[in-house]
């Protein structure tokens, strides 16, 4: 007997129609997955910094109507053809990044960069650029990092999905599909952190307090914050951070002076978490001569070019981009789940809120207000 063709479903999703406006519920219709394609009932997501970029975005690659969110948990309800490895009912994480396993950087351990399935922020599915989505007058909603997990049911691509173990709680899930994963491979898969090292992180936002979480467990003897809010003092002692640095009360000295002074002769390992060409700066100011690393997890939010003196580079220090935090998805989500599992990565301290799905707007606020690490939007509450 054949097996019954997936049906389009009929479901709520948040709907944002223009450019920083609130995000409205509709009642929309998720296509069935195409060809290498799953189609994933949303347990629960969660909301990002990258998600507000482009929600405020008013020029291209902002375009509306569009369902965002990246964040999320979930249980596959269907999949398309040539799809191997999932079922229906399987748990999984969706993520903005895609691991093929085929190509040549996915099979090298110097990449998680995907030439196959390159990373774009596009408007549709990354295969054929059409929309799984429609809304109630049939019209094309688009896609945001091929996930658009603010939508009851969605559908991925096979090479953006990872299985996870069911033991995990859906909000740490949600954290693992971006926002941990990134701070914590940074320091963990893409720095290699050793054990009595000195790192410094510039901002401590919820990537850069996932950059100390990993750089604890890699056993940094030396955490430096650095951070223009003094609430994230007291925070980041929660998440390993050893030393706070508020570049407002610093008096004559720079950021980089005080942080050379305190290690000795620069850090190991500095970490951009913020975005700001002036901080990248200053985080290579700080870095070591010799072996000092500067590790830019940050999108320049004026794509502005980064300046950094010639002369430093030929004295050995470095700078590394990171996307993701270097983390291969299918290959090393699975294995930061099993550190919490194992309770060696603590990430339920990131969840400071939790809301319904009618209250996605909540999550926004409290984000933009600054009172919130990780919000996360329950679909069925």
């Amino acid at each position: 007997m054949e097996d019954k063709c997936p049906e389009p479903i009929r479901c709520k999703a948040a709907v944002c129609r223009a450019a920083g406006e609130p995000l409205t519920l509709e009642e929309i219709v998720v296509d069935p997955p195409k060809a290498y394609e799953l189609r994933i009932k949303i347990v629960c997501t969660s909301l990002c910094h990258s998600d507000v970029t482009f929600w405020r975005m008013k020029d291209f690659p902002g375009v509306f109507p569009r369902i965002f969110g990246h964040e999320a948990f979930g249980v596959v309800e269907s999949v398309g053809e040539h799809v191997e490895g999932f079922a229906a009912g399987d748990s999984v994480v969706p993520t903005f990044l895609s691991q093929c396993s085929e190509c040549t950087d996915c099979k090298s351990s110097r990449s998680n960069v995907c030439s196959k399935n390159r990373f774009a922020v596009r408007a549709g599915m990354p295969r054929d650029g059409t929309s799984r989505f429609r809304d109630a007058d049939g019209n094309p909603l688009h896609h945001f990092l091929g996930v658009s997990s603010f939508s009851e049911y969605t559908v991925v691509d096979v090479t953006q999905v990872v299985k996870v173990d069911p033991a995990l709680p859906p909000p740490t899930a949600c954290l693992l599909s971006c926002g941990a994963s990134t701070g914590v491979g940074a320091a963990w898969k893409l720095a290699k952190v050793e054990p009595g090292s000195s790192v410094a992180i510039f901002g401590l936002g919820a990537v850069g307090l996932a950059v100390a979480e990993g750089a604890r467990i890699c056993g940094a003897s030396k955490i430096i914050g650095v951070d223009l809010n003094p609430e994230k003092d007291e925070l980041g002692k929660k998440f390993g951070v050893t030393h706070f640095i508020n570049p407002k009360e610093l008096g004559e000295k720079t950021v980089s002076q005080v942080i050379v002074e305190m290690t000795d002769g620069g850090a190991d390992y500095c970490f951009e978490c913020i975005g700001l060409a002036a901080v990248m700066s200053d985080a290579f100011q700080s870095s070591r001569e010799g072996w000092g690393k500067t590790i830019i997890l940050g999108v320049e939010m004026h794509g502005a070019p980064l300046s950094i003196p010639s002369r430093e580079i030929l004295h050995g220090k470095s700078v590394m981009g990171s996307l993701f935090g270097g983390v291969k998805p299918k290959q090393d989500i699975p294995i930061l789940a099993e550190k919490y599992l194992n309770k060696e990565l603590e990430l339920d301290k990131f969840i400071t809120h939790e809301v319904a799905f009618k209250d996605i707007n909540t999550a926004f606020d409290l984000l933009l207000q600054g009172k919130s690490l990780r919000c996360t939007i329950w679909m069925d509450k």
